[in-house]
C-alpha cells in the first residue's frame, strides 16, 4: 500500500509529481488555509506531510496523525511553528528548505532598504493620487547609502547575502549574532562583530534575519528602538514577532527612527492599523522568497525531503534537536 502524503497547501506541480510518484497525495480543496481542526482531521492516517509556516505542528498534531506519521516536511528556512522536541520525541523527522530563498529573500530586503530609504512608495503613491508636483531641489528628498553602516542582526546566509548587497552600495558592514561569523565571510565583507546594544547605536540601517526564538521575541522593542540613531532604518524581513509592532509604530510616529522597511508582522496578515498610516514605512505582504524560481525550489527541496525519509534514507535538509 503506497504512503499517504497529506500537502497543507496548494504548491507547485514539479513538487506534486515527486510526490505523487512516492504516495498517495491528499490536498485541501479548494485551497486554503486549514484551521487547527481540519487540519488534524486532514492529516489522521498520513505517513507524511508537506506543511507551510501557517501550519501549528506540535504534540496534537503528531498524535492527530498516528503512529505511523514519519516526517513533516516544511516549506520553510524557519520553524517556529513546530514543535521540533515533540516530534522528535514521537521518532517524527523534522525537515526544511535552507539555502534555496536566500538570495530572492535578500533582494527584497534590499528593495525595501531602498524603498524606505529614498522615499519611493510616498511618490508613487503621490502620482497614484493624481496629486500636483514640481520638481525642486528639495523635494522628497531620500537618504543616501555610500559611505554609512549597515547593522546585520544574524548573519547567517540571508544576513550575508543582504552584507553583499550593501558592500556593492559601498556601506560598511557590522553585524551581532548568537556566534561569529567564519573569518573568510569576516574578511570578504569587511564586517565588525559587536554586541547588539553598540550594534543598534552606531547603524545607520539595522537588518534584521535572526530566528524567532523564545530570546528574540520583541527583540526590537522600545528600549531598543529607543538607542537607534534618528536617522536610521529598520528592515525586518525575518519573523513579525522578533520586532514589538506597536512599540515600532509609535516610535516611527513620533521620530524615534526615521523609517522602517517590512515584509513581515506579528499577527499575519493582520497589519498593526497605525504603521498603515505613516509615510515613512514601506510594506510588503510576505514576499520575501515569492519569485516563481524560488517558491518551485522551495517546494520541490520539501518533497524530495519528505520522499527520502519514506524510503527509509536522510533527508538533504532535516532539522536537528
Amino acid at each position: 500500500m503506497k504512503p499517504r502524503i497529506v500537502v497543507t497547501r496548494k504548491i507547485p506541480e514539479p513538487a506534486l509529481e515527486l510526490l505523487r510518484e512516492a504516495g498517495q497525495v491528499w490536498l485541501p480543496e479548494p485551497d486554503h488555509l486549514l484551521s487547527t481542526e481540519e487540519l488534524h482531521a486532514a492529516v489522521a492516517g498520513a505517513d507524511a506531510v508537506v506543511s507551510t509556516l501557517q501550519d501549528r505542528v506540535d504534540g496534537a498534531f503528531a498524535d492527530a496523525a498516528g503512529p505511523q506519521l514519519k516526517v513533516v516536511s516544511t516549506i520553510a528556512v524557519g520553524y517556529d511553528n513546530i514543535d521540533v522536541p515533540a516530534l522528535h520525541a514521537r521518532d517524527v523527522v523534522v525537515t526544511n528548505t535552507p539555502g534555496v530563498l536566500t538570495d530572492a529573500t535578500a533582494d527584497l530586503a534590499f528593495g525595501l532598504l531602498l524603498s524606505v530609504t529614498r522615499r519611493l512608495g510616498e511618490g508613487e503613491r503621490l502620482l497614484r493620487d493624481r496629486k500636483p508636483w514640481q520638481f525642486h531641489l528639495g523635494f522628497l528628498l531620500g537618504t543616501g547609502l555610500q559611505g554609512k553602516t549597515l547593522g546585520i542582526v544574524g548573519l547567517g546566509q540571508i544576513g550575508t547575502a543582504v552584507a553583499r548587497r550593501a558592500r556593492a552600495f559601498g556601506m560598511d558592514i557590522v553585524y551581532t549574532g548568537r556566534r561569529r561569523a567564519a573569518e573568510d565571510v569576516e574578511r570578504e565583507l569587511s564586517a565588525r562583530y559587536l554586541p547588539l546594544e553598540e550594534l543598534l547605536r552606531s547603524s545607520d540601517v539595522v537588518s534584521l534575519h535572526c530566528p524567532l526564538t523564545p530570546q528574540t521575541r520583541h527583540l526590537i522593542d522600545a528600549d531598543a528602538l529607543a538607542s537607534m540613531k534618528p536617522t536610521a532604518f529598520l528592515i525586518n524581513t525575518t519573523r513579525g514577532p522578533v520586532v514589538d509592532e506597536e512599540a515600532l509604530a509609535e516610535a516611527l510616529a513620533r521620530g524615534v527612527i526615521a523609517g522602517a522597511g517590512l515584509d513581515v508582522f506579528e499577527k499575519e496578515p493582520e497589519v498593526h492599523p497605525a504603521l498603515l498610516e505613516l509615510e515613512n514605512v514601506a510594506l510588503t505582504p510576505h514576499l520575501g522568497s515569492a519569485t516563481t524560481e524560488t517558491r518551485t525550489a522551495m517546494a520541490v527541496l520539501a518533497a524530495r525531503n519528505a520522499v527520502a525519509v519514506l524510503r527509509g534514507e536522510e533527508p538533504p535538509t532535516p532539522v536537528r534537536s
